[in-house]
């Protein structure tokens, strides 16, 4: 089985370091946005099995996509994994509220976004 992934964060070093994690993974397809109105834009007419997000960005944060994909029926399930600098524990609990699933704090090792996702999918 196929998974898409879909990767957004406004460096490209980053969605790098992250598709290269996932691809160590079986059968990992990743599509990458570098903010979250591209993110948004990849959303229509598609669909993904997963979402790691970084939460700033420019022009559409990491949280209001988090809350964009919510608010949509078909995504309500949808797995999304906040990758981001700010680690104090009102940003999670924000993050987890709005609907995400993980909440990893950068600097990320690539075993531990591997771990999270293969939980967060079964697998």
């Amino acid at each position: 089985m196929t998974i898409r992934a879909l990767v957004v964060d406004d460096s490209l070093q980053l969605r790098r370091s992250v598709m290269y994690a996932l691809q160590r993974l079986e059968d990992v397809v990743c599509v990458e946005a570098s903010d979250g109105a591209e993110a948004l834009k990849k959303f229509q007419g598609s669909t993904f099995d997963i979402v790691l997000t970084d939460i700033n960005m420019p022009v559409l944060d990491g949280l209001k996509l988090t809350s964009h994909i919510r608010s949509g029926a078909q995504n309500r399930t949808v797995p999304i994994v906040i990758i981001t600098t700010e680690a104090a524990l009102e940003d999670r609990e924000r993050a987890l509220k709005l609907g995400a699933n993980a909440y990893l704090v950068k600097p990320v090792q690539a075993q531990e976004v591997i771990d999270t996702v293969k939980s967060l999918l079964g697998r």
